[in-house]
């Protein structure tokens, strides 16, 4: 139930604050007055589109807040489902900065769009011209079934069988897409496996190759070079060791005498000692390098495959060869074994396609068995609502798997006597559609946790004795969800438990739209204008307060001290 509602800088709007009764609540007021207003401002709050050109004053932002009862509402599971604190007293919150930027709050939580939709949409249901479009689409009437079967458990299963079994089939025809093309590719990648399996490629090979056949094709030089290296240190009386012993023991000899000579002795021995270690190395490295030309051969033939390989597969390292096998082997191992997981995928289709159909079945059960009493009950309304004549029919028709069900659901209507139904959007008027509506949300009015229910302007096209008809059934709904109805009929006015009232306050430099509560006094001279015009005679005014004497106290638990 709505609570209050505030607007604050929108179109005409400068602060509105209102109120509304948890029964009846009607709102009267001159064309242009603010009435449109008031509903674009929630509409808002439903999540519709915002617009700066909307700001009565462009330099401050908009601000529309609606505070709601929400206890007993079925609800839980959406705050949950998108993360928001769940109070019974809610407050959602919408905001336009001048500069375009909106934003939108569920409970002081920042929330998108389709969000804000998905939570208002169960807190208010807002009638006008649209929900006369909406009528004759197939997935609306869809709802109004399901609504007064109250399928929630039904569509709730169903929703989560059909999600899985798309799901399942998803993952079918990706694996079934996979293979497909797989296979087209599966031996030209089994041959490139093929081709680097027989290679036997090692980490780091390539490097090391390349090392050593270096090292091999210029062992004759090396050999050269370490020899004579090998004669210059130690192969001969002229060798390096020969002189530096030498030089070791001319200091035996004097380094006695200081410790600066003991000292150089010391160095030199450390040297010598040294320069033979290298020596002894040098000599066996150039024993040990030989020319081998069947090893250069065969390294070469190593290298040769390893860079066609390179090439071929356009990368520069062994290490990349090593990467690209490893995915060609998992490339070919999923073709191999691709046929088991399509199997499976398969089975598991097959078992969530019977369990779609098992809850479908169920769900369209519930449907069927709902048609007749809907048929009947909306033709008895539109009786009671001055048409005698109307008739309708709700065409139901089995089809394939929708994320709805295994129905379409087709409502045919007439209006007149001897005309055979038709399809809604072919044959009702405005007041027709208006109330056809009216009877469908009458009929649903206790099947669903919808306190709050806005009807724009319903009154449509109707008049005299109807019009009573219709304030009479929004009364009665009134009784247990909350109504707010603008109207321009006082038969229909003269039955809410509150009126309210939209004027145009031109007191200030600029326009400005206001409401008020009225007294039972300013009642009776709304309801005397609405009948006879801006000056109502005194007549009127008594036949004004005949009808709302008769209207709140004899039928209603309403009470007007008149």
């Amino acid at each position: 139930m709505l609570t209050n509602l505030q607007i604050k800088n929108y179109a005409l709007i400068e602060h509105l604050d209102f109120a509304p009764d948890r029964a009846l609540n009607i709102i009267t007021g001159e064309t242009g007055a603010g009435k449109s207003i008031m509903l674009g401002a929630i509409g808002l709050l439903l999540g519709n589109r915002a617009d700066t050109r909307t700001l009565y004053n462009p330099s401050e932002k908009c601000v529309i807040e609606g505070e709601f009862n929400i206890s007993g509402y079925i609800i839980r599971s959406i705050f949950e489902e998108e993360e928001l604190d769940y109070e019974e007293h809610c407050i959602i919150r919408r905001e336009i900065s001048p500069q375009g930027k909106t934003r939108a709050f569920v409970n002081d939580t920042p929330v998108n769009l389709e969000t804000l939709r998905k939570v208002t949409s169960q807190l208010m249901d807002v009638h006008s011209q649209h929900d006369n479009l909406l009528l004759g689409a197939n997935d609306y009437q869809l709802q109004i079934v399901d609504t007064f079967a109250q399928n929630h458990e039904f569509l709730d299963k169903y929703k989560a069988d059909y999600q899985t079994y798309n799901k399942a089939h998803r993952t079918y025809d990706q694996l079934m897409s996979e293979a497909k093309e797989s296979k087209k590719e599966f031996d030209y990648n089994a041959f490139l496996l093929d081709e680097l399996q027989k290679v036997k490629l090692k980490g780091n090979e390539l490097e090391g190759l390349e090392l050593e056949l270096n090292k091999l094709e210029n062992a004759e030089e090396v050999k050269s070079k370490l020899l004579l290296v090998t004669e210059y240190l130690n192969a001969s009386d002229q060798s390096i060791i020969t002189f530096l012993t030498s030089a070791v023991a001319n200091f035996n000899g004097i380094s006695s005498f200081g410790e600066q000579y003991e000292q150089l002795r010391s160095r030199l021995q450390s040297s010598l000692i040294e320069l033979k270690d290298i020596a002894v190395e040098v000599e066996s490295e150039a024993e040990e390098v030989e020319l081998d030309n069947e090893k250069i051969s065969i390294i070469q033939q190593r290298l040769d495959s390893l860079y066609n390989l390179l090439q071929k597969h356009q990368v520069k390292t062994d290490r990349e060869l090593i990467a690209i096998q490893d995915d060609l082997e998992k490339k070919v191992n999923k073709v191999l074994n691709i046929d088991e997981a399509i199997e499976k995928a398969k089975a598991n289709v097959e078992k969530a396609e019977r369990l779609m159909i098992k809850s479908g079945e169920s769900l369209s059960k519930s449907r069927i068995a709902v048609l007749p009493v809907i048929e009947k009950q909306i033709s008895d309304s539109l009786m009671d609502l001055g048409m005698p004549n109307a008739s309708l029919n709700i065409n139901n028709e089995i089809i394939k798997p929708t994320p709805n069900g295994l129905n379409t659901i087709n409502l045919l209507f007439s209006a007149n006597k001897g005309i055979k139904p038709q399809p809604i959007k072919n044959v009702a008027s405005g007041g027709e559609f208006s109330r056809l509506m009216l009877a469908i949300k009458y009929i649903l009015a206790n099947k669903r946790a919808l306190p709050t229910i806005i009807f724009d302007e319903i009154d449509t096209g109707i008049s005299g004795e109807v019009s009573i008809k219709v304030g009479n059934m929004m009364r009665e709904m009134s009784r247990n969800h909350q109504l707010i109805a603008i109207t321009h009929l006082h038969q229909i006015a003269a039955q809410g438990s509150v009126h309210y009232f939209v004027y145009k306050d031109n007191s200030s430099a600029k326009t400005v739209s206001r409401i008020k509560k009225l007294t039972n006094e300013e009642r009776v001279m709304e309801i005397a204008q609405m009948i006879g015009g801006q000056n109502p005679s005194k007549a009127v005014v008594e036949n004004a307060r005949e009808i709302l004497s008769k209207h709140l106290v004899d039928k209603t638990n309403y009470k007007l001290d008149l």
